[in-house]
């Protein structure tokens, strides 16, 4: 009877536990949404900070402590072109919010790769564990994963069928502009981007980056930004510009 009970228990337990879930696939054959293809940047917010150089001093919104506003005071354009830095608000913590295009590829299986016409700048999303460059740079290193969107019900759940967001997160950052007009962050800075997908009725598709910038040097706190950007059915309208420190 003891026995009897104790397998019914047991049984009972597993059965609440329900199924193990899946282990998540990663890289290209794990992707549950299509980031890939050509997306131009739609400017509806922060326009005078994105499409315009801003005055110098003007970093209202950005959480800075006292180190940084007086870094962003100190802002000389002419002094960043002659030191070879017109790159600094191309870095990764501040490409996505320059106005212009990005191109998704598949790098190889476990790697994404983001091309962006602002700067004519490249970042690699690696599923693997990157390796650590000996120096800085101004894309960084990122090592990126999938997160499923829950999926209701047992039993297992192809990825496909759920959906979810691409999560990347990037350290080893030269020193940058989250804005042209010297706001800064550090070489300690970590960014954390979270790539989702939606489709919409009328057949458009959207591309959100929400970033999450943490550097304890700068910043009183993460600052956090939304990015959209609409595909384009094809790479006609792709024009890379050099970065400009203007």
């Amino acid at each position: 009877m003891k026995l009897a009970t104790t397998l019914l228990l047991l049984s009972s337990a597993a059965f609440a536990q329900g199924p193990a879930p899946a282990q998540v696939r990663q890289g290209k054959a794990g992707a549950p949404i299509d980031l890939t293809g050509y997306w131009v940047s739609v400017v509806t917010e922060d326009w005078r900070y994105r499409m315009l150089t801003p005055a110098k001093g003007d970093y209202a919104s950005v959480p800075l402590n006292p180190e940084g506003r007086k870094v962003a005071d100190t802002w000389d354009p002419a002094k960043d072109e002659a030191a070879g830095n017109a790159c600094k608000a191309y870095g990764a913590a501040g490409l996505t919010r320059q106005p212009g295009r990005i191109h998704i590829t598949w790098d190889n299986d476990m790697a994404l790769k983001l091309d962006f016409d602002a700067g004519t700048q490249t970042r690699i999303l690696n599923f693997n564990k990157p390796t650590p460059p000996a120096s800085a740079t101004w894309q960084g290193v990122s090592e990126a994963k999938w997160d499923l969107a829950p999926a209701a019900g047992r039993g297992p759940v192809d990825a496909m069928m759920r959906g979810g967001s691409l999560k990347a997160v990037t350290t080893h950052l030269k020193a940058g502009y989250l804005r042209k007009n010297g706001v800064p962050y550090s070489e300690n800075a970590t960014l954390t981007d979270y790539f989702s997908v939606t489709n919409e009725t009328n057949g458009d598709h959207w591309l959100i980056i929400t970033s999450v910038l943490e550097d304890p040097m700068y910043l009183t706190q993460p600052f956090i930004t939304s990015t959209h950007f609409k595909k384009e059915p094809d790479g006609s309208k792709w024009s890379p510009s050099p970065c400009s420190t203007k």
